[in-house]
């Protein structure tokens, strides 16, 4: 997530100070993603130093104003432009569990991946039930119009997990039978032709380490 990038479009809307910065990225966010006075105003000493912005003064209270410069305008412009990379995705804990638990000895997969649908479910009930409490209190402005766009994400979010998980669990029943039925003259002679191994690890997406 780039707090840099939202600080930058929170302050093209004019001056901020540091706690006011993180009030309206929670707004705008929901709190999904919480930020501390202090990561706000790290990244802004960091964007100062890249002449992305300046300080601009005080308000009647005291706070240091902030405000964007015209480099941070065209880095920010480059940002809404430039589609997120997704040929890098980031290291996804789910994805690395049932990974590290298919063939594990003592550990039921099956178990695994019932317990997390349960949490997934859970969850995308959670985030549904925080959509209607904001359609039925009808958008005002942008900041609820931008909370709104996050919840629906997670929902859709979830609601992948959640096939993603039924697929898994197909997949393993699947394989379990196949492997119940089929002969094992394969494994005797140590030649068995087993799923995947004629993919190369060029064939595989970049995955961050």
């Amino acid at each position: 997530m780039s707090i840099r990038h939202g600080l930058l479009a929170l302050l093209e809307r004019g001056p901020r100070y540091g706690s006011q910065l993180r009030t309206e990225f929670e707004s705008r966010t929901g709190s999904t993603w919480p930020l501390n006075v202090g990561q706000v105003y790290t990244t802004l000493s960091r964007l100062e130093r890249d002449g992305m912005v300046d300080q601009d003064g005080e308000d009647d209270a005291g706070h240091a104003l902030y405000s964007i410069t015209e480099d941070g305008r065209t880095e920010l412009r480059s940002w809404f432009e430039t589609p997120v990379d997704r040929s890098n995705p980031p290291r996804d804990e789910l994805a690395i569990k049932l990974a590290m638990a298919v063939g594990a000895p003592g550990v039921d997969i099956r178990a695994v991946i019932q317990s997390q649908r349960s949490h997934t479910l859970k969850a995308m009930q959670d985030y549904t039930r925080l959509k209607a409490q904001a359609l039925a209190d009808e958008p005002a402005d942008r900041d609820e119009v931008a909370w709104l766009l996050v919840v629906e994400q997670l929902i859709f979010q979830a609601e992948a997990e959640a096939r993603w998980l039924d697929h898994c669990e197909s997949r393993l029943v699947r394989l379990a039978t196949a492997a119940a039925t089929e002969p094992s003259t394969g494994s005797a002679s140590g030649t068995a032709k087993r799923p995947g191994a004629a993919r190369t690890a060029g064939t595989r997406p970049r995955i961050r380490r």
